[in-house]
């Protein structure tokens, strides 16, 4: 895509995915991921039915009439993106490829992050890190977190979520709000991922095609691996190839899931063809 390409694709999925943060998102979003704790704010007038215990008896005493102390959720917060752009995510059998309602995802995430004025940064990864945007606040800087999912060109089409994770750790010392998205066709990120929940809000957003489940009887088909370009001959009507196949996705699937709720952290599945709205949106509720 050339710069102009570039630029009207940023502004449809702004379009898309702000509406979405401004109208739905925003205030489960700030609902659900609660600041530091509560700041002194101002003192007031006592009104009936103030907790007693609010009551600023120095200021009282002054006035000779109560007052109450008044305080505001220490709200700041910061929330890092973790996009995997491996070779899998270039995949969709429908009218998007997982790519783009990753893209999307990342996207009213962001838009939700700052409508509460709190920083957004990213990490894109493969099995290296591709890139990283350090957390800042503003919507230029998440224009530029869009325009870096859609336009960026990763070194590496294969994956690693361990690196990924043990690079989180390494450069977010505080904690933050972590939204990992990948397809988890993985399974060695349980030990790295046990230490990144400790420290910070994590949640897993597993995008998948429909297509990744199963294996249509289609006959003998030429495919292709996108992670390491090998290109091997399969017989899709072999019944130990169909049951080999989803074992494999299964184990995939169960391994996420489980590993995720044994670290603490949550989990939502949304696939292509369905509304991540919807999804998000029962996840935030669930938290709440």
């Amino acid at each position: 895509m050339d710069t102009k390409e570039i630029l009207k694709k940023v502004r449809k999925i702004e379009i898309k995915t702000r509406r979405l943060s401004d109208h739905i998102f925003s205030g489960e979003y700030h609902t659900s991921f609660k600041g530091r704790g509560m700041t002194f704010s101002e003192v007031r007038q006592y009104q009936y039915g103030d907790d007693i215990r609010a009551i600023d008896w120095n200021v009282t005493a002054r006035y000779n009439e109560p007052y109450v102390k008044v305080f505001e959720e220490e709200r700041e917060l910061t929330m890092m993106l973790m996009v995997d752009c491996s070779g899998s995510e270039s995949f969709g059998t429908t009218n998007q490829f997982k790519s783009e309602i990753i893209t999307e995802i990342a996207a009213t995430l962001a838009f939700s992050s700052t409508q509460n004025n709190d920083k957004v940064g990213l990490i894109l990864f493969s099995d290296e890190i591709e890139l990283f945007i350090p957390p800042k606040k503003g919507k230029s800087h998440v224009l530029r977190i869009i325009r870096e999912l859609i336009e960026f060109k990763p070194k590496s089409k294969k994956t690693d979520l361990a690196q990924a994770l043990k690079f989180l750790s390494s450069v977010m010392k505080k904690k933050a709000i972590v939204f990992l998205i990948s397809d988890f066709m993985a399974n060695d990120y349980e030990h790295t991922l046990k230490i990144a929940s400790k420290k910070h809000d994590l949640t897993g957003i597993r995008v998948f095609d429909k297509r990744e489940e199963t294996i249509p009887n289609i006959g003998m088909v030429n495919m292709l691996d996108a992670e390491t370009g090998e290109s091997f001959l399969v017989d899709t009507n072999s019944k130990s190839v169909q049951l080999n196949y989803q074992k494999y996705y299964k184990e995939n699937v169960k391994y996420f899931t489980e590993t995720f709720s044994k670290c603490g952290a949550g989990t939502v599945s949304t696939r292509v063809d369905e509304s991540y709205v919807t999804k998000l949106l029962g996840y935030f509720k669930a938290r709440n």
